[in-house]
């Protein structure tokens, strides 16, 4: 009797359950609100049989995806052997970042078992990424069936006028993805219309041909306008591409709900991020407020200890209250991420064009250098760099640097300074080297960097005394180390930069032999879907440069795969690649070891001194690598992520390399360096050199 009585003191319990569950269910609703699902295309044709062998390999290649995607934006595997072999691929777009394409290479690996149960042959697209498998060989092949157009429902004034822009713009972005070498199969890019701006993206599996990218984009052209050519924005999703244009720049991080909140996306920078920051610390402060209303009228109680029925009903308005409040905190709580990041986190954009002695950056007054380095003393001289020597300093707070002096006689030096400043003063990564400070006064134009002890690499490598410090597993680590500092600056920077002079005298080594890259002064940076670019004046050094830098002026990304390709094999052999003259015919290293290999005969370049240190075939599958780098064809060469996958794991399957070209420069039987602890010299560094 008294139970009953007690339950019915207790009328809005189960409105109070439903409306907790309401709160999970509205939050969901917001939180996935603008999250596409899954889209898929799954072979009802041929199916395996649950725990077969071929399931067992599918299981096993899905698993081994997300791994890679956080290296790597491209990725292409195969597991098993015939007659059960599954084949896959992935590809995020290629604008997220490694974070973002792992986890959503994640998300599709368990969508596609979970929508496309028991298929040999399927495909699934989410928000940011594509995976497909399938039990026939695919890499290579166009396929332009069963394209999948989306659309945004929001309709323009003018739908002639629009489909043309578009479809010109598309049509550009198509090409310059298809035929620019270092493009990466990838192109963004925006138009005006009327009085707001097209953004638009397209991209194809980097395995096609420039020819068959083309045909893929083209065609999802036509697709896409000529279902939805009135729509304000679409995408097309195909097995060898996509393509995707909005009114709002949604490859830069922006989305609907940021640009209809912030119209005036140019202006009041400032003033829209403390209006974003005062509205989350309100919202902060209401949810607590709200919590102690709830606690308090929990409290709130009879003398039998039984909830008041009006108490219970402004318990349940104050539930229903949080649980939008809530929603509405994640929503303002991804705009604000995003402002934070645009203009507390990454806020080297508002830089350019300013004074180089703003506030922004430590600027070192030349009393302060001279003071340092005892007045560019000679004692204190590192090395000769190509565009002046090199000191060694201590500032006044005890710090020890590296005083780089630029040449007073070298117009080209002068612009290159002011490039290195501007340059290096974006990149942060532990393979790079950091730069202190700078100074400008007079004719002096002087960069000031950390000081690390062990100099360069050349310094080790080329010594046979020196060169028995670095043993197998060292020099694994400064290939290693060097790799990441370049998809560093080809794919994780904020601009992508092309070093163009990759070379043992500049790799440093700090106290614990840790590589990192330094001479950012011949460095070209890309913005946006820009990646290659062509020049009358060659920089750079002989024996590094790409045959199609050196003999046409053209440089992309892979002609510092070319570079990083050469040093992978100085550093594996411990022998240099210019003046390398074992004989007559083969005038450098890269050509003897690709002879050496596809004679059978690699192991006959391992180093002497690495005979108690280094597994045979692990130093063959690390020669492979290097001779896939420096192949003649730019085009074969691999991408720095693609090379990061290959030296981080050994069961992926390696192509097999091209030739490489056997002449590039010119090379001498005799090498000198101007000081034993020379750090800017290797080579011949040359310039002003009109192409062939």
């Amino acid at each position: 009797m008294i139970r009953d009585q007690n339950m019915a003191n207790f009328p809005s319990v189960p409105k109070t359950i439903s409306l907790f569950l309401l709160c999970y269910l509205i939050t969901f609703l917001f939180d996935h609100a603008y999250a596409d699902p899954p889209y898929k295309l799954c072979s009802d044709v041929r199916g395996y049989v649950e725990n077969s062998t071929f399931q067992k390999n599918l299981q096993s290649l899905l698993n081994s995806l997300p791994s890679n995607a956080s290296v790597s934006k491209l990725y292409n595997t195969s597991a098993g052997n015939e007659p059960d072999i599954i084949y896959g691929l992935y590809m995020c777009l290629d604008y997220v970042t490694n974070e973002t394409c792992h986890n959503c290479i994640n998300t599709a690996h368990l969508d596609i078992v979970r929508i496309c149960p028991n298929s040999t042959e399927s495909v699934v697209w989410e928000e940011t990424c594509q995976l497909r498998y399938s039990d026939v060989k695919f890499y290579g092949e166009l396929n332009m069936g069963d394209n999948i157009a989306l659309a945004n429902k929001e309709n323009v004034s003018d739908p002639k006028k629009f489909e043309y822009t578009v479809k010109e713009k598309l049509s550009e972005l198509a090409e310059r993805a298809a035929y620019n070498v270092s493009a990466k199969m990838y192109a963004t890019g925006d138009v005006p219309f009327e009085d707001k701006v097209i953004y638009a993206l397209v991209q194809c599996t980097r395995e096609l041909s420039g020819d068959d990218c083309d045909k893929c984009l083209q065609h999802a052209i036509e697709d896409v306008l000529r279902e939805f050519y009135f729509s304000i924005g679409a995408r097309l999703l195909s097995r060898s591409c996509y393509l995707r244009y909005e009114l709002y720049a949604f490859y830069n991080g922006a989305t609907e709900a940021s640009i209809s909140s912030s119209p005036n996306n140019n202006k009041g920078d400032g003033r829209g991020w403390w209006i974003t920051i005062l509205t989350v610390v309100s919202a902060c402060l209401a949810i607590l407020l709200l919590g102690s209303c709830v606690y308090l009228a929990m409290r709130k109680r009879n003398k039998k200890g039984k909830i008041m029925r009006s108490e219970m009903l402004i318990l349940e308005l104050i539930i229903t209250l949080i649980c939008f409040l809530k929603a509405a905190f994640l929503s303002i709580c991804s705009v604000s991420s995003e402002i934070l990041r645009q203009h507390v986190l990454f806020p080297e954009q508002r830089f350019q064009g300013r004074n180089l002695k703003a506030e922004e950056y430590p600027y070192i007054s030349l009393a302060s250098i001279h003071a340092a380095t005892d007045k560019f003393s000679d004692s204190n001289k590192l090395g000769e760099g190509g565009f002046g020597p090199v000191y060694k300093g201590v500032l006044s707070d005890g710090k020890e640097v590296a005083i780089k002096r630029l040449s007073s006689c070298s117009e080209q030096g002068s612009e290159e300074f002011t490039n290195e400043v501007l340059l290096i003063m974006k990149l942060q990564h532990k393979n790079l080297v950091r730069l202190l400070g700078f100074c400008v006064e007079g004719e002096e134009k002087l960069l000031v960097y950390e000081y690390l002890p062990n100099s360069s690499l050349n310094v080790f490598l080329f010594d046979s005394e020196k060169r028995a410090q670095l043993d197998w597993s060292r020099r694994v680590n400064i290939i290693s180390g060097i790799a990441r500092g370049i998809l560093y600056l080809h794919e994780d920077s904020r601009l992508q930069i092309i070093h163009r002079d990759l070379k043992a005298s500049n790799v440093l080594l700090d106290s614990d032999m840790n590589p990192k890259i330094s001479d950012f002064g011949m460095a070209r940076i890309f913005a946006g879907s820009e990646g290659q670019a062509n020049t009358t004046t060659i920089v750079g050094t002989y024996g590094y440069m790409a045959p199609e830098y050196a003999m046409e002026g053209i440089y992309s990304i892979k002609s510092d795969v070319y570079g990083f390709g050469v040093l992978l094999l100085e550093i594996i052999t411990g022998r240099r690649n210019a003046s390398f003259h074992p004989i007559k015919r083969v005038p450098s290293l890269v050509t003897y070891a690709w002879k050496l290999w596809h004679d059978g005969k690699g192991l006959e370049l391992l180093d002497p001194l690495l005979l108690d240190s280094c597994d045979p075939d692990e130093f063959l599958r690390y020669l492979h690598i290097g001779l896939l780098c420096v192949q003649e064809d730019a085009y074969d060469r691999p991408t720095m992520s693609s090379a990061v996958v290959m030296l981080k794991s050994e069961t992926v399957t390696l192509s097999q390399p091209e030739k490489p070209a056997f002449t590039t420069g010119r090379f001498t039987d005799h090498y000198t360096e101007t000081a034993a602890g020379n750090s800017s010299i290797n080579g011949l560094t040359v310039s002003n050199v009109m192409p062939r």
